[in-house]
């Protein structure tokens, strides 16, 4: 579904409330020609109590945490932000939707270096359902291992979320797409497992779950911390530093995808390889059950994971 066939019509930028389509920027700002930008990706759920933000608050300190690396001062605040998102989703009527914070150097000089280019804010909420489509929530979805290695820590900060390196991600995610897949994985520069394109990954052996640590060159997803905690709280042991193999894809017991977008979605195919029965396994279909009781309001003791609208 494209933006024109959404009921939206607004985005909030630098400040202001802008119609949707006047929320411009000039062809040559450096953002668009070196990708120095850093943005977030939340969901509003649709709760018991209404409307809410999930996690809102680990998400927006993630955006300005991404913004260091490239001394990017952001010209507005949590406060500011939480209530420009909040009344942006009044505005639109939305019970649940995704949520999109940018920040990216603007239009001033275009060296390579952002010099006196100033720092532009934008948010814009719309209407998204199941990332990889409701039936992969269920059925699982099939991946392949891309060619398209994940760039290391060392040449690129992995822990910020950063506009220009989801090049990475679509090289990846179009090969995937092109050869018959819903989705990649990418291994890091030394041959390991790290993440999908856009998503976490985690690996179900004999009841114990498994996830690349941040060592492994993948982003410290928060929806990834959340399963960690909710897995924990269901009694399984989960290992968060492990160092997977390629290899121990194609014999795990179950696999499953995390993130904001994704949510939990199962892996039932890698590269053609059956896993487990093929099907999404007990401890996936577990722990995706627990998430959206948390996420739709009917699990208690989360309320510190929610921001009312």
């Amino acid at each position: 579904m494209g933006f024109e066939e959404m009921d939206v019509d607004t985005i909030w930028m630098d400040g202001e409330f802008v119609p949707w389509d006047e929320a411009q920027i000039h062809v040559l700002t450096h953002g668009l020609h070196y990708g120095t930008g850093v943005f977030e990706g939340a969901r509003c759920y649709d709760t018991a109590d209404g409307p809410a933000l999930f996690r809102w608050e680990e998400h927006i300190e993630r955006l300005f945490q991404s913004a260091k690396p490239y001394e990017m001062e952001i010209d507005h605040d949590l406060e500011e932000l939480t209530e420009a998102t909040t009344e942006l989703i009044e505005r639109q009527d939305l019970a649940s939707c995704y949520v999109r914070p940018i920040a990216f150097y603007g239009y001033e000089s275009l060296g390579v270096s952002p010099g006196d280019c100033p720092t532009r804010t934008a948010i814009a909420v719309w209407p998204w359902g199941a990332y990889l489509g409701e039936e992969a929530l269920e059925e699982g979805i099939e991946v392949m291992v891309s060619s398209w290695r994940k760039h290391a820590s060392s040449q690129i900060p992995t822990n910020a979320k950063t506009t220009g390196l989801y090049v990475n991600s679509m090289l990846a995610g179009e090969e995937a797409r092109r050869n018959g897949y819903a989705e990649a994985i990418v291994l890091n520069k030394e041959g390991n497992v790290a993440e999908g394109p856009g998503e976490n990954l985690f690996l179900v052996r004999d009841d114990t779950i498994y996830t690349p640590g941040l060592s492994e060159s993948i982003l410290d997803g928060i929806t990834r911390d959340s399963v960690i905690e909710i897995a924990r709280e269901l009694g399984y042991t989960v290992s968060d530093t492990a160092s997977l193999s390629r290899g121990e894809l194609n014999t795990a017991d179950e696999l499953f995808f995390t993130g904001s977008a994704a949510e939990v979605t199962p892996i039932r195919k890698v590269d053609n390889v059956v896993i487990g029965e093929g099907t999404r396994g007990p401890v996936t279909e577990e722990i995706q059950q627990r998430f959206f009781e948390i996420v739709e309001g009917e699990a208690e003791g989360y309320d510190d994971w929610f921001t009312y609208v």
